[in-house]
């Protein structure tokens, strides 16, 4: 594992905030959180910051920043160009500060793109950087499977929601947990896709991860995606009270 930085756990949890600009980030980095995940473009499910987005932050705060390498919405099988150009940008965001590359790479048949996951993998920890796949992996047939192979490709935690969507995330702690017993200590396990205010508590107890990742979003005026303070309070009192 290639963390090293210290968490400020609320009640023992540790807490990711998925975020989408620069202002948001900012913000959130005010409450006792662990780990951001910076985007862009959160109505396409996240791409990749900009580099000017991640100097300034690190500039700003101090609370880590897992960034988005992701070049366009839509699948997560990517042509020969597009793949260059992730490589490229993940080595732009580790040189700017990056905490950790989050990622996915399936072929065109659903499956974990083995050597492209390796390539990535290695080239993250070759800054000492943590390498995270994403909620690709929730399009896996099999999620044991998948595991093991990014454990093989020496991946440090995978966000998932299970297969599962909300409202039925529950169910998919479920099997977080199945694969929580049985590679602790070898993978982390977070639960995200669905963090309400009103399931935070059970989906911390079900999945025993001892981390979630939520967005806590709204619409803003301005149409796009934004930090909704007040919910993501609401939701610290749950964790709080856990």
């Amino acid at each position: 594992m290639f963390s090293s930085y210290n968490y400020v756990m609320t009640n023992n949890v540790i807490i990711e905030v998925c975020i989408g600009n620069i202002t948001d980030a900012l913000t959130a980095s005010r409450y006792p959180i662990d780990r951001i995940e910076l985007n862009s473009a959160l109505e396409l499910g996240g791409l990749s910051p900009s580099l000017e987005t991640i100097r300034t932050l690190k500039e700003k705060t101090e609370v880590p920043l897992c960034c988005m390498c992701r070049p366009r919405g839509g699948d997560f099988c990517y042509d020969e160009l597009e793949y260059e150009t992730m490589l490229k940008d993940a080595r732009n965001m580790l040189e700017t500060g990056a905490d950790g590359i989050v990622f996915g790479f399936l072929t065109k048949d659903k499956e974990i793109d083995i050597g492209r996951t390796k390539t990535m993998s290695e080239l993250i920890h070759s800054y000492r950087k943590e390498a995270i796949f994403h909620k690709a992996f929730d399009e896996l047939e099999d999620l044991d499977k998948g595991a093991q192979i990014l454990i093989g490709c020496q991946i440090d935690r995978i966000l998932t929601s299970g297969k599962c969507v909300y409202p039925e995330i529950l169910e998919g702690c479920r099997r977080i947990a199945e694969l929580n017993q049985k590679y602790r200590g070898t993978i982390q396990f977070l639960p995200g896709g669905g963090v309400r205010i009103e399931n935070v508590q059970d989906v911390l107890r079900i999945s025993q991860s001892g981390q979630v990742h939520m967005t806590s979003k709204k619409q803003s005026d301005g149409g796009y995606i934004c930090f909704d303070e007040e919910q993501f309070q609401r939701i610290l009192k749950e964790i709080e009270s856990l």
